[in-house]
């Protein structure tokens, strides 16, 4: 019985050490907002509306906090233009990419370091595509990963014969990135910037 009870202490100060204490500085990453995912663009996504409305909730939230922000736009045209909802101030950042990977092949890494930024909170679109990679390279290059999950969207997929919903898409994704990041809710994440327990 005191095995037991030791494992699981120790399990939950683990558990307390990856996700709940937060880094000196936490940065926003804003993953591929961009107009071709919306309605009549090119490669439209299953309800993306509430998602980026979450991604301006989010932006707004670091902006008052005067927090790391980095806008991420993938070059495709047409439609490559960052969505009115979280539109880039000027003083922002924001990284250009031709990979799925927004860390590769870009300085978003040596932004986010020169700046002290060890915590990433990351949403977007895709969900299983450049979010999840941004998310997947953040947590192999040391960050602490929250990812938010409705802030995200994509949309259905067809292998072979078969058509995957976008829901199923989604969830299946967010049960993969649990095991290297933590899934939060946009109004988890602005309750801790509110609260200052976002540094």
């Amino acid at each position: 019985m005191r095995t037991k009870l030791l494992s699981l202490l120790f399990l939950l100060f683990a558990v307390n050490i990856s996700y709940g204490q937060f880094g000196p500085k936490t940065g926003l990453l804003l993953v591929d907002y961009q107009d071709f995912y919306f309605p009549g663009g090119k490669s439209a996504l299953v309800n993306p509306e509430p998602a980026v409305a979450n991604g301006a909730l989010l932006l707004g939230a670091f902006r008052a906090q005067n927090m790391s922000i980095v806008h991420v736009r993938h070059n495709f045209e047409p439609g490559g233009n960052i969505h009115v909802s979280v539109k880039p101030l000027e003083s922002e950042k924001v990284v250009s990419k031709d990979e799925v990977n927004a860390f590769f092949n870009s300085d978003l890494q040596y932004y986010f370091k020169s700046r002290g930024v060890d915590t990433l909170i990351v949403c977007g679109m895709q969900t299983h595509m450049c979010t999840e990679a941004a998310a997947r390279a953040a947590h192999d290059l040391g960050y602490v990963v929250y990812f938010v999950d409705d802030a995200c969207a994509t949309k259905d997929l067809k292998w072979d014969e078969y058509v995957i919903s976008a829901e199923a898409v989604h969830k299946s994704t967010l049960a993969t990135i649990r095991s290297y990041s933590k899934v939060v809710s946009t109004k988890d994440v602005i309750k801790l910037v509110e609260q200052n327990k976002l540094k």
